[in-house]
């Protein structure tokens, strides 16, 4: 995988731009101006980023992502991560066929939802899931592979199926590892 260069990335004019950022040159980066990118956060190959979106420190969107921040924005704070091709959507066109839909088609003719995403501190969302428009995933959240999150989730849950539900509990014990890593780093 080649990473875009730190000069280049500097050019691209970012809202805010952390250390050790590594984004991948196979990656679509849109409205830089509105992406802020905390340290050593990761995008990989092929993922598509755009609109209002802010990543914490210690971020990693794995290969086909797309993080669809629209105008009230996605974040996704520090340890978070996106498996293998997820959808993480903060507009969403009205399916019911009551409105017109899709980009080309003036505001005045649809209904989007528009509503910011939040996805706490070392929440882990699986391979091929998504998440819509409005959803919070609390601090320390899992969400197994190919679920769809239609609804805030409590904390420290792990989630599955679609509609997503909480099965378990989730550990805790990464948080000492967490704290060890970000002493390390003092």
């Amino acid at each position: 995988m080649a990473f875009i260069s730190e000069a280049k990335l500097k050019e691209m004019g970012f809202k805010s731009l952390g250390k050790n950022v590594k984004i991948s040159d196979k990656a679509s980066i849109y409205n830089c101006d509105r992406i802020s990118i905390g340290d050593n956060t990761r995008i990989d190959d092929f993922c598509v980023i755009s609109g209002t979106v802010t990543l914490g420190r210690n971020v990693h969107i794995a290969i086909f992502n797309n993080v669809a921040g629209g105008e009230l924005g996605i974040t996704m704070e520090d340890f978070s991560g996106l498996a293998y091709g997820c959808h993480v959507f903060a507009q969403s066109d009205d399916y019911s066929g009551k409105t017109l839909t899709n980009p080309t088609v003036p505001s005045q003719y649809k209904n989007e939802a528009k509503l910011p995403v939040h996805i706490g501190r070392h929440v882990i969302i699986g391979t091929s899931s998504i998440v819509l428009p409005g959803v919070t995933l609390a601090e320390g959240c899992s969400v197994g592979a190919m679920s769809m999150v239609t609804k805030s989730t409590d904390p420290w849950g792990i989630y599955f199926g679609v509609p997503a539900k909480r099965l378990k509990n989730r550990s805790q014990e990464l948080l000492e590892l967490e704290k060890h890593y970000l002493d390390s780093e003092k």
